[in-house]
């Protein structure tokens, strides 16, 4: 339950909401080195504005890799290069995209419950199994199962709030 939540919240930090954040180019993969690498081995992400990410590529022959593969990565940005240095402005985002966002947001948050209830599951046939093998009485199945269903709706309680504080976010004009 616990994956499923960081993984909600990796998926939130990818989600553009009109700020700059380091995590936005994390899933960016460069064509290098005869392979596709992640883009923080082959650079430095850095956030020195509200609405600036900089990339400081280690080799200045990768300069036109990374930008082409920020740009290429479907997340409306169009990066500069100056140097060794990427420069990608974050633009406005518009309401409709906005809207799409905050959809993507809720299909993220779906996820991750649907990963928790798989959880709470294995977790109950778990259970039935120490009953059947007599391991557990029935008083204590009631009570296990009671247990990890307390757990599991907390968990999917923090996912709707952490939704719920992604969507504020995404809607900050």
């Amino acid at each position: 339950m616990d994956g499923a939540l960081e993984t909600l919240r990796r998926d939130f930090a990818g989600l553009r909401s009109g700020r700059a954040s380091p995590a936005l180019l994390e899933p960016v993969r460069v064509e290098a080195y005869g392979g596709e690498v992640p883009i923080t081995q082959v650079a430095t992400i850095a956030v020195p504005e509200a609405r600036m990410i900089t990339v400081q590529v280690w080799d200045r022959t990768l300069v036109g890799a990374v930008e082409r593969a920020v740009r290429d990565a479907g997340l409306g940005l169009n990066p500069s290069s100056d140097g060794q240095i990427v420069r990608v402005p974050i633009p406005l985002l518009t309401a409709e995209r906005r809207v799409e966002l905050a959809k993507a947001a809720g299909r993220y948050a779906e996820n991750a419950k649907i990963a928790v209830r798989g959880v709470r599951r294995d977790g109950m046939d778990q259970i039935k199994g120490f009953e059947k093998k007599g391991e557990i009485a029935e008083d204590g199945v009631k009570d296990w199962s009671d247990a990890v269903q307390k757990l599991t709706d907390s968990y999917v309680r923090r996912i709707d709030e952490n939704l719920a504080e992604k969507d504020r976010e995404i809607k900050q004009v």
